[in-house]
């Protein structure tokens, strides 16, 4: 697929993905959505030239301001509901993806924005960034899995008090309610997320995809998490990985982790 918003660079096992609409501050319409769609769900589990991705916004005003609102005046029930429908499969293909997803926040993260950072593993952001769900102003809920990843990440008072209000917060009350992991300048913010990609990336691949997939357990009521956990370390224990991270712990130097 070609791509037309999304301006992707690979290089040392990261991708850089750029959603490139600056001038609508990079606001999430139907081609956005078909590109993220493409990129995580059909090129991303079958490139094994990419190992972790950090995603952002072009410009210096926002990550992601939204949807774009201009699409929503003639939907109908129907359309709508699919409309969420396919920003949950997108999102959800980012939460549950085995290789690490970090959003560098640069700016406005609000609504559909902010949901596509919350689904990411983990968020990094420059100083001037602002979060929000400001979707009760138009009438509506969050669509693309708000309701609930705000919840599990900042606890049920404070999402509730964001989502009704619709109040934003700036980037160190983020930090400070759990949203984001690290706050930077908006000048040291790609740098930051890439120190920490290439520390995620000195592990062994394996097993930060079972951590991803057990954290993510959790939350499923389908799995019990405890039960996971304790299968997949006995299942990790036949790994050459397990096998050459010990040998390194006793000899003192640096794993050389293939993933097998």
């Amino acid at each position: 697929m070609e791509y037309k918003i999304l301006d992707i660079q690979i290089a040392e096992r990261i991708a850089t993905v750029v959603i490139n609409r600056p001038k609508a501050l990079n606001a999430l319409n139907t081609e956005t959505m078909n590109e993220l769609h493409h990129f995580f769900i059909t090129a991303l589990p079958t490139n094994d030239a990419i190992q972790g991705v950090i995603i952002t916004g072009a410009g210096e005003k926002a990550f992601i301001a939204g949807a774009d609102i201009t699409e929503f005046s003639d939907l109908k029930d129907d359309e709508g509901m699919l409309l969420s429908k396919k920003g949950h499969d997108i999102f959800d293909a980012i939460e549950q993806s085995k290789k690490v997803v970090i959003a560098a926040v640069n700016g406005f993260s609000l609504g559909g924005g902010n949901e596509l950072a919350m689904a990411c593993h983990i968020r990094i952001a420059s100083d001037n960034a602002r979060f929000g769900q400001p979707e009760a102003n138009l009438g509506l809920v969050p669509g693309y899995g708000g309701t609930q990843r705000l919840v599990q990440l900042i606890g049920k008072g404070r999402a509730l008090e964001l989502m009704l209000t619709t109040n934003m917060i700036g980037a160190e009350e983020a930090q400070r309610l759990g949203l984001v992991s690290k706050v930077t300048t908006p000048e040291e913010l790609m740098a930051a997320c890439k120190k920490m990609m290439n520390k995620i990336l000195s592990k062994g691949p394996i097993a930060i995809a079972e951590t991803i997939r057990l954290v993510n357990a959790f939350f499923d009521k389908n799995l019990n998490g405890f039960e996971e956990e304790y299968r997949s370390f006995g299942t990790l224990m036949n790994t050459d990985d397990v096998k050459e991270g010990s040998q390194a712990f006793v000899e003192k130097r640096p794993a050389n982790f293939t993933g097998k």
